[in-house]
């Protein structure tokens, strides 16, 4: 094999070889940056609002929970943005009809859960979607 020739070949295999691993790259999720957040942050707070709303609708409880306690709130961006939200929740005085803000049930009614809700979000256009929740009694 002649010199350019060989050159040539070790060129093509070179490109291909980068064309495999580019590919490779965009089919799998690239973690940009993943946070702890704060909780006073607008899209937070809308998130917030979302899960309680979502975790109310298709709870089979007949009252409302309401977030008594944020554990942690992390942010991923990848090609998109996730919050993986724990929380502390406990049961209200409200039955699913009602959405005003409601005082914590006392007495035989009590009851608190720990859940974590991962959210995806695109804040800007207010998009939604719940990726993962899991919740468990925590009294």
């Amino acid at each position: 094999m002649t010199a350019v020739a060989w050159k040539a070949t070790r060129l093509l295999l070179t490109i291909l070889v980068a064309l495999v691993a580019f590919s490779y790259q965009v089919k799998r999720k690239t973690f940009i940056r993943i946070e702890e957040v704060n909780a006073l942050e607008a899209s937070v707070k809308d998130t917030l609002e979302y899960v309680t709303d979502e975790y109310n609708k298709k709870s089979e409880d007949l009252y409302n929970f309401r977030i008594l306690r944020i554990l942690k709130i992390v942010k991923q961006m990848t090609n998109h943005m996730e919050y993986h939200i724990t929380v502390e929740m406990q049961r209200t005085v409200c039955l699913k009809t009602e959405t005003s803000l409601c005082d914590i049930q006392k007495g035989e009614l009590h009851k608190k859960i720990q859940c974590y809700f991962s959210v995806y979000v695109i804040p800007w256009l207010e998009v939604f979607k719940m990726l993962k929740k899991n919740c468990t009694n925590s009294s």
